[in-house]
């Protein structure tokens, strides 16, 4: 089973999303808040991260930064789903290796797709 973390300050986009990804190969965790991400990323290790940006407490590219300095998360397996659509967010999202960035409100369709490709393969907790 690959687990994803997603983190999102909005109750009912998390809904979304976990009825989006709803597949018996899929464990969703759910923090609404950066911190508390980062906390379930140290002590479960996820397979993959769907980051909202804008989040209370450390916003989701602090989150993504902390993933990748401390080797939580392989570079390509965070995914920011985000209001920020602005080029310059997509640079910096960009600069750190992210690029699989989608912007709300978004396709299920095409999360779905992203997750899908991203965990093809992948060896649940690696």
């Amino acid at each position: 089973m690959k687990t994803i973390l997603l983190a999102d300050d909005e109750a009912n986009l998390r809904n979304l999303v976990r009825t989006t990804l709803d597949d018996p190969s899929y464990r969703i965790l759910e923090a609404c808040d950066g911190i508390a991400a980062l906390e379930i990323a140290r002590r479960e290790r996820p397979d993959l991260f769907v980051l909202d940006w804008m989040m209370p407490r450390m916003n989701g590219i602090d989150v993504a930064k902390a993933l990748l300095s401390e080797s939580l998360a392989p570079v390509g397996r965070i995914i920011m789903l985000t209001a920020r659509g602005q080029e310059k967010d997509r640079e910096a999202a960009s600069t750190l290796g992210i690029v699989n960035y989608l912007t709300k409100p978004f396709s299920p369709r095409e999360l779905l797709a992203k997750v899908d490709a991203l965990l093809d393969g992948v060896v649940a907790n690696e």
